[in-house]
């Protein structure tokens, strides 16, 4: 596994328990078809189906990329089309009166800590 695979791997089991922490049910992981990629379904404490993007960096001393950077207009369209597909098709996991929502969880790892931003309903 290369360097960056490996990065991103952690901060998907890092988003995890961050998410699980905050009283996440995590349903799946690296949900994979050939529309899209969804890094993390969990239902929300309050019962929304959150469709989640996971983004990951190792800070840099010289100069940093922030992972949120890394959601173009482009990676948006392809995640709002995977949300969309795995909603439809998967309507037993959503909640009538809260629906679903897409999340972005950007980490920058620094060392063996880590600073996590969530950003709810993208």
């Amino acid at each position: 596994m290369n360097q960056r695979a490996e990065v991103g791997r952690e901060g998907e089991a890092r988003a995890c328990a961050y998410l699980v922490n905050k009283g996440y049910r995590v349903v799946e992981r690296n949900h994979r078809r050939p529309w899209g990629e969804l890094d993390i379904v969990a239902i929300a404490p309050d019962g929304t189906l959150v469709l989640t993007e996971v983004k990951t960096v190792r800070a840099n001393t010289n100069w940093e990329l922030a992972p949120e950077d890394e959601m173009s207009a482009a990676k948006v369209r392809k995640f709002t089309r995977a949300a969309s597909l795995y909603a439809n098709y998967h309507t037993e996991l959503i909640d009538e009166r809260r629906g679903w929502r897409m999340d972005v969880v950007a980490i920058v790892k620094r060392g063996i800590d880590a600073e996590i931003r969530h950003y709810e309903n993208i």
